[in-house]
């Protein structure tokens, strides 16, 4: 079974989730040992879920993450998607450690957004 990045999104918040409503219990019922544990929870819980709802792909422009479209190679912009004539071709490359593709940084030079396209 594969599991795509939509799904481990949504299991992390509703864990996030699941750990606040657990921690306002403990404050809200249980004695006064239990509070400190569900203040624990209740913050970590909320650490998961902002940082669920807030975070990106990893390479991905903000237009693509939204789209749903599925990440390009390394995690980049989807294959075969035009890149908008704003941004030029820089000569900085690296190596995504997770999939060990070659990366090219694409840069808007009037306001120094980036984009990342698998190399070939």
């Amino acid at each position: 079974m594969s599991w795509g990045f939509g799904a481990a999104r949504l299991l992390v918040l509703a864990t996030g989730l699941t750990m606040a409503v657990a921690g306002l219990a403990l404050i809200g019922f249980a004695g006064a040992g239990a509070w400190i544990t569900g203040v624990w929870l209740v913050v970590v819980g909320l650490a998961f879920m902002i940082g669920t709802l807030i975070e990106r792909v990893r390479y991905r422009s903000e237009a693509a993450d939204r789209s749903g479209e599925p990440h390009g190679p390394g995690g980049g912009e989807p294959v075969g998607a035009a890149i908008e004539p704003r941004f030029r071709r820089s000569d900085e490359v690296f190596i995504d450690p997770t999939s060990s593709r070659t990366m090219r940084v694409w840069i808007d030079p009037g306001n120094g957004d980036r984009r990342y396209v698998a190399e070939e």
